[in-house]
């Protein structure tokens, strides 16, 4: 019990390491983002990497709960669907250091 115990939290450990990794996560948005986060995505969003980070956490969360966004809504729902507060906040931080 105590091996499988401290095999989870090993888990859970490097889980949240890689997870609260901002610049891993946006990996996955810097092909509509670009590299910086500075284009419109898909010529169409606004440029995110002048927004503030609580701005950008508010729109993740919204578009993730269907509450926020225009013609990217659905686009974005599914892209932030998986994501958790802490990754939200990760990844929020990070695009604010981008310029």
């Amino acid at each position: 019990m105590k091996k499988i115990l401290l095999a989870a939290l090993a888990v859970l450990a490097i889980n949240a390491m890689a997870a609260d990794d901002g610049a891993a996560l946006f990996k996955k948005c810097a092909g509509c983002h670009g590299a910086n986060a500075q284009k419109k995505a898909l010529g169409r969003s606004e440029v995110i990497n002048t927004w503030t980070s609580d701005k950008i956490v508010s729109a993740l969360k919204g578009y993730k709960a269907g509450t926020y966004g225009g013609p990217m809504k659905g686009i974005m729902k599914a892209q932030v669907g998986s994501l958790n507060d802490d990754q939200i906040k990760a990844l929020a931080s990070y695009i604010t250091t981008l310029k």
